[in-house]
């Protein structure tokens, strides 16, 4: 096996150098190499995506399984456990998720460029920036049921709300250090031991669940505890997994002390990303409280949540080529490899956007019948079809948004991204959301208009911007940032300024 894995990543970086080969062979006709160019993107692309959309969904499906099973214990625990995981675990998912795309880029650019020592070091070093980040969220957490009463919750949700998140506290720290390990393995092409590692832990997830909450009768804040020990299964074994794979041998070689130097740093883009992600998972949370405050707030809310739910599934695959996109562009940039990174944004975003093209037309296909998996209600599933074309619409920019983050995270973006964001969602995209939802009389429908303002403004420039990159200067960028660590013994990341976009 371990001889199986390292023939595999010489098989990928051959794969990687052919591309290029191809590309820039311009004795052969412009369609055969076209045709053979995407023979090879398609085969390293398919090692990249499908396991890391099988990563993102399990991620998802483990919340979603503990929130079943907290219905099954009444209301007011289905109540509190979706309070605990859309509201307060969302947030601390999306900001350590979005600080561990640090990683991504600078882990990429060196794995491309055969810098593999340097992995290890920048997994450390974003470990400990998420591990301090963390000591906050839990303060947060232990604060929660003041808070939520602050937000309006009523006493009995809040108070149950609160025990749900007690319990939520260790997971925090296993966000810490699972997202730097999954990037660091992600910029090595190693997606599928996450896959198979995650798959198992599920089953087991749901198999403590049962145990505790409905025997040991640990209620609320044993469905809690075993989500954060079924994260902290899901981190050991990936860390295991690279001590003891000879494919890591050359990327992870020990603890170092190196890891607490260039920290202010790292920290600047750590936060660009989360900020990043951030601003895009809030956008949609925004657009929800806004519903909340229509003159019919509860079918508004009912058909917004079903079609947001819808999205979010379809979303997940999206995420799967976003991790794939940025792999394969930041590679590529270390490789020295300009044309094979811009290949592979067209390649990949192409592919992405078919997917969610087709699952969109299925949506709308089944536009009258859809809601039903999610409530008997009549009005609801009008109300639902009433929105199925813009939800089709969001899928479809959804199918290449999530792709070009991907792109500028291999790229070390984030900072631009997250000013993108700012004006893309929040200066367009909600007020327009308000105006069309209650001055034009729109309800959902405006609301969830403005949703696809912001995303598709958003989506525009980051075409624009990709379309007018020049790549062969992004190569350079990457290559000035590796040889300042060679020169100087300083971080990859000495190379990133406000300028690089």
């Amino acid at each position: 096996m371990a001889r199986g894995d390292e023939h595999e990543h010489e098989h990928e970086h051959g794969a990687s150098c052919l591309l290029e080969s191809i590309l820039t062979d311009t004795s052969a006709p412009l369609a055969r190499r076209a045709w053979l160019a995407g023979a090879v993107e398609l085969r390293l692309l398919a090692r990249l995506a499908a396991p890391a959309v099988v990563v993102y969904m399990i991620n998802f499906v483990m919340s979603m399984s503990t929130q079943i099973l907290c219905g099954h214990l009444g209301t007011l625990e289905l109540a509190a456990a979706s309070l605990g995981n859309c509201g307060v675990q969302t947030f601390a998912f999306g900001l350590m998720l979005g600080m561990g795309s640090a990683v991504e880029t600078l882990c990429g650019q060196a794995y491309g460029a055969h810098k593999y020592d340097m992995l290890g070091i920048y997994l450390q070093r974003s470990v400990i920036l998420l591990g301090l980040t963390g000591i906050p969220l839990a303060v947060m957490y232990a604060f929660s049921e003041p808070l939520l009463l602050l937000m309006g919750q009523s006493p009995e949700i809040a108070r149950a709300a609160s025990i749900f998140v007690y319990g939520l506290i260790p997971q925090i720290f296993a966000y810490a250090v699972n997202f730097p390990i999954q990037k660091f393995l992600q910029a090595q092409s190693i997606v599928l031991p996450s896959a198979y590692i995650s798959t198992a832990t599920l089953i087991l997830h749901v198999m403590l669940s049962w145990v505790l909450m409905y025997k040991v009768g640990l209620g609320l804040l044993g469905a809690s505890l075993v989500l954060s020990v079924s994260w902290w299964i899901i981190v050991g074994a990936q860390f295991v997994y690279i001590v003891v794979s000879p494919t890591c041998r050359h990327t992870w070689t020990g603890f170092s002390w190196q890891a607490f130097s260039g920290l202010p740093s790292f920290f600047k883009l750590s936060a660009a990303s989360a900020v990043m992600l951030c601003l895009e998972t809030w956008y949609f949370q925004v657009l929800v409280i806004i519903a909340g405050l229509l003159p019919n707030p509860e079918i508004a809310l009912d058909s917004l949540s079903v079609c947001m739910t819808i999205y979010g599934w379809v979303f997940m695959i999206s995420v799967g080529f976003n991790a794939a996109a940025s792999v394969r562009v930041s590679n590529e940039l270390g490789a020295g490899n300009p044309k094979s990174a811009f290949f592979s944004v067209w390649v990949v975003t192409g592919l992405s956007a078919t997917i969610s093209t087709i699952l969109a037309v299925v949506i709308l296909c089944l536009r009258n019948h859809i809601s039903y998996l999610f409530t008997d209600g009549e009005a609801v599933s009008d109300a639902v079809a009433d929105l199925c074309p813009l939800l089709a619409i969001t899928l479809v920019l959804g199918g290449i948004q999530p792709v070009l983050t991907g792109v500028a995270v291999g790229c070390g973006w984030q900072q631009f991204v997250a000013y993108v964001n700012v004006g893309s969602y929040y200066i367009v995209g909600v007020p327009l959301g308000v105006v069309l939802g209650f001055f034009f009389n729109l309800g959902a429908k405006g609301i969830w208009g403005g949703l696809i303002g912001g995303t598709a403004l958003q989506t525009a420039i980051l075409l624009w911007v990709t379309i007018r990159t020049d790549w062969s200067k992004e190569v350079e960028e990457a290559q000035k940032r590796l040889n300042k660590w060679d020169e100087k013994k300083q971080p990859l990341l000495a190379g990133f300024n406000d300028n690089d976009k």
